[in-house]
């Protein structure tokens, strides 16, 4: 994964003041989305990418803010990932400009210029630098920009900024997204007051190395770069690296966290009680996109949990969840809520983890199918009802060490095969 850090930024603010008690409640903010931090507004309007709705979305910082941005790890890579990861080098933004409906990837030299273009003339409105906006396009390949519309949209956003506008932003960047994907967080460091506040998109194409998705993180903390990166890191390592539907990395995943500093909280550095107690914030705000994203994928009606536990290692946990997660005959099995429980054996004996299959447990929804490698009767009825349930968990113990490794998938449908049979 591509990823990239800001540079420092002058200390300022108070020292956070331990919570006598021992405990930071989180609270999740009803509606909130990026514009929730302090100092940050949004807009989304239609300029006519897509043929109705809105399809282009602008993000600000009334201040620079500090950058920790993730791209996709695909070679190929559209036009706005490769212009954003020139520009996130800087580790200073003042602003992202999204659009949906084109994805202006595979379009050569004339899509770097319009990436630039979009950066160029975002900037000039803002009255700041190229290099401090950020560029991401979603939508249909290897089609050039309509670049005087998506100007017009640039300067009809820009127009429209406000407190308020998260909601129309998270609009503006949907594709085949049934429903916008929003969050924000509130919690304390000593007296100050943190917001974190999220949005993104994501359906198909989803893969453990960052997945489909455009996602977009804002905060008002005073954070030093180093500790962003380090919390950003986490949070992505445990959230959107960490679905799977069928292994595929798009050319234009991007991610970017945006800390602007107004919480004027004395700033987080490596470590400490108030970047610990940020990082799981952040963690949580990334995993809740995750999830809905995965439960807005395209024509599926479960999703998975997959649990690997006593493996040798770390990896030989992780090989196995993800060989059971990318099989299709086991996604397959899932849909017509059939156990399917062989088919995860032969998963796992091809994943390269070591499996001694004399001693493998596999349970459902807390339920044992198999003892020691071996089935256990289970009444066909109870399994269907379990296996109809929007959500299942598979457990897998290997009984060969202590290492466990879990990530989120889903069953595979025809509606999945019909909506994905065209680019």
């Amino acid at each position: 994964m591509e990823v990239f850090r800001g540079k420092p930024m002058r200390e300022q603010g108070r020292r956070p003041v331990r919570d006598q008690a021992g405990e930071q409640p989180w609270e999740i903010v009803p509606g909130g989305g990026v514009t929730t931090p302090l100092g940050f507004h949004a807009a989304g309007v239609a300029c006519g990418i897509k043929r109705k709705g809105r399809d282009l979305a602008l993000v600000t910082s009334v201040v620079p803010a500090r950058v920790a941005a993730f791209f996709t790890t695909n070679e190929v890579k559209a036009a706005p990932v490769r212009v954003s990861m020139c520009h996130a080098r800087k580790g200073i933004a003042r602003a992202i400009v999204i659009n949906s409906g084109n994805a202006n990837a595979y379009t050569g030299v004339g899509g770097i210029r319009d990436a630039l273009e979009m950066a160029r003339f975002t900037a000039k409105l803002l009255r700041c630098r190229r290099s401090e906006v950020l560029v991401c396009s979603t939508g249909r390949i290897g089609r050039r920009l309509p670049m005087e519309k998506v100007c017009k949209g640039i300067c009809r956003a820009w127009g429209r900024l406000s407190p308020e506008g998260g909601k129309d932003a998270a609009l503006a960047i949907l594709t085949t997204d049934t429903r916008p994907k929003e969050v924000a967080l509130r919690f304390s460091l000593g007296p100050t007051e943190v917001v974190i506040g999220a949005m993104a998109k994501g359906s198909g194409i989803i893969h453990p190395r960052l997945a489909t998705t455009l996602c977009i993180v804002t905060t008002n903390v005073a954070i030093e770069p180093q500790a962003l990166y380090q919390c950003a890191w986490s949070g992505v390592a445990q959230s959107f690296n960490r679905i799977l539907v069928d292994g595929a990395t798009s050319t234009n995943d991007t991610l970017i966290v945006l800390a602007n500093g107004l919480a004027r909280n004395w700033p987080l550095g490596l470590r400490g009680e108030g970047t610990t107690l940020f990082q799981e914030a952040l963690r949580r705000v990334l995993r809740m996109l995750a999830r809905k994203i995965l439960e807005d994928e395209e024509g599926i009606t479960q999703v998975v949990e997959i649990v690997v536990r006593g493996a040798g290692s770390q990896r030989e946990a992780e090989l196995g969840a993800r060989a059971v997660a990318q099989s299709v005959l086991v996604k397959c099995a899932w849909h017509a809520r059939e156990p399917g429980w062989g088919r995860i054996m032969d998963a796992l004996g091809c994943s390269g983890a070591r499996v001694r299959e004399e001693l493998v447990d596999i349970f459902y929804n807390g339920v044992q199918m198999v003892r020691q490698g071996e089935p256990i009767l289970v009444a066909q009825s109870r399994v269907r009802k379990m296996l109809s349930l929007p959500h299942l968990t598979v457990a897998v113990d290997l009984h060969v060490g202590k290492e466990e490794y879990s990530l989120l998938t889903t069953d595979l449908t025809a509606e999945y095969v019909r909506r994905n049979g065209r680019e």
